[in-house]
């Protein structure tokens, strides 16, 4: 009897798990070729085309010609302002402010940026806005991907506002007076 249970636990010891199966039922499925996506046997895109819906950035690369080649499209109405705040509210934000005085909630963590009332950023054009936007510059990341042109677009009108509610020209006090 001692016998019979020693030769079946040595019987059943051998049955655990193997490295090395004594047998494959399919090996193709076994030992399947691993394809990387997008990796050579794709399709790949035909030279010069673009994806549907995509604009490309003319001024990559170009900062300096940003600023003198390209001009806000959208007229100032108070739905592009509303539409620009939304945006700004969204994106900007948390680093530059409520205000754009660069005192966004993250800016403990992360150096100051600019404030958007500095001399320098008031006299950009609005390509020259629009440029840092969509490539980014220093620390700040492109949001081309985020945020659409047209908001882009919008988000400069609203920070032109904030600007002329900071620190108004003398030609905004007059129109102020006149209404």
């Amino acid at each position: 009897m001692t016998a019979a249970v020693a030769f079946l636990s040595l019987g059943v010891t051998g049955c655990g798990k193997h490295e090395k199966p004594n047998f494959i039922y399919m090996p193709d499925m076994y030992w399947s070729p691993g394809v990387k996506p997008q990796g050579p046997g794709f399709r790949t895109p035909v030279a010069g085309t673009i994806p549907r819906g995509y604009t490309p950035y003319p001024f990559k690369g170009h900062p300096e010609l940003a600023g003198k080649g390209m001009i806000n499209p959208l007229k100032r109405t108070s739905a592009v302002l509303a539409r620009g705040q939304d945006r700004f509210n969204i994106y900007c934000i948390v680093c530059h402010g409520a205000q754009g005085m660069g005192n966004g909630s993250v800016v403990p963590k992360y150096p100051h940026p600019p404030s958007l009332h500095s001399d320098k950023v008031r006299n950009w054009a609005d390509g020259d806005i629009y440029h840092v936007i969509t490539n980014g510059q220093n620390i700040m990341p492109s949001y081309a991907s985020q945020i659409s042109q047209a908001d882009r677009w919008a988000i400069i009108h609203y920070v032109r506002a904030i600007q002329r509610a900071q620190k108004p020209s003398a030609e905004d006090v007059k129109a102020a007076e006149q209404e």
